[in-house]
This record gives C-alpha cells, structure tokens and sequence, in this order.
C-alpha cells in the first residue's frame, strides 16, 4: 500500500483478505508526501496528483492477489446508483441477487444464517484495452449491517 495519503470517495465490499472496491482517489498535490512522490518521478505535484476524477476498480483474492484498472468513463451518478441498487438489495427480500456496475463488475449476493451477513461471488470484467482476463472472486461473509452503513457512508460522500 502507497504511503501517500488518498482521499476521495470509496467503496470496498468483502474483508480485509478479499474484497472488489470501486474508488475515486484524489491526491492533494500540496501534500509533502505527493510532492516527494513527484520529485521521484520527476514530474510536477499537480501533475502527479491528476485531476482525481477518474474511477478505478480495484480487488484482492485470498492469497494476497489483486489488480485493478481505471474506469475513465465512469461518472459519480452512476456509481452512487450501484450504491443505491446493492443498498436495496441487502434486505434479501427475494432471496439471493445479481447486482452490476456497467459491464466490468456484476455481484451475485447471498444471505448468511438469520441474514446477519452475506457473501458474495464477484465477477470483473476488465474493459477492452485492458490486458487482464476476467475473473471470478469469493467474498467471504461481511456484516450486512455494516455494509449498509458503509454503502450510506459512501452515497454521502458523492451528494
């Protein structure tokens, strides 16, 4: 993980061994750690730190492995709409469900016993251009509770 403090809104769903997360980071090019990072690759700050609107999708398996790639196309309403459809769908009134975000990544979700969690099975589709094959990720049991609180958490920061 960069030392280089990011902010910007953010969305991470599964544990801290295995989750997708689709994030927006911004970079503050007055930060003395931007600046060194910049230094280093002998760039500007601003132009290190970018102009921070670009979305990225990012995911990390059990063993430790993980990618990601940018989502240039992607705008803040629509990732608050998958937001706001996976918000939806937590109460598992029907039953398991299929959720997507465009076309790189679609969640099939599952209740846990006495619907206190639930897992997902990810599945990422990397956009053409990309060289990375599509995958499928387990997501182990997460705290539904939790996950709607951090799908509010996350809606609010794009309003």
């Amino acid at each position: 993980m960069s030392p280089i403090g990011v902010s910007g809104p953010e969305l991470f769903i599964g544990t801290d061994t295995a989750y997708v997360a689709l994030v927006r980071p911004r970079l503050d090019p007055a930060d003395p750690e931007v600046r060194e990072a910049a230094e280093q690759a002998g760039v500007s700050a601003e132009e290190f730190a970018g102009p921070g609107n670009v979305w990225a999708l990012m995911w990390e398996d059990e063993t430790g492995e993980g990618g990601g790639f940018e989502l240039p196309g992607l705008r803040d309403a629509e990732a608050e709409d998958f937001a706001a459809r996976l918000l939806a769908e937590l109460s598992f009134e029907t039953g398991p469900f299929i959720v997507g975000a465009g076309e790189v990544l679609r969640l099939q979700a599952y209740p846990g016993a006495g619907g206190a969690d639930c897992r997902f099975l990810s599945t990422i589709t990397p956009p053409e251009g990309e060289e990375l094959s599509p995958l499928t990720l387990e997501i182990p049991a997460v705290d539904a509770d939790a996950l709607r609180a951090d799908l509010e958490d996350f809606r609010r920061s794009l309003a």
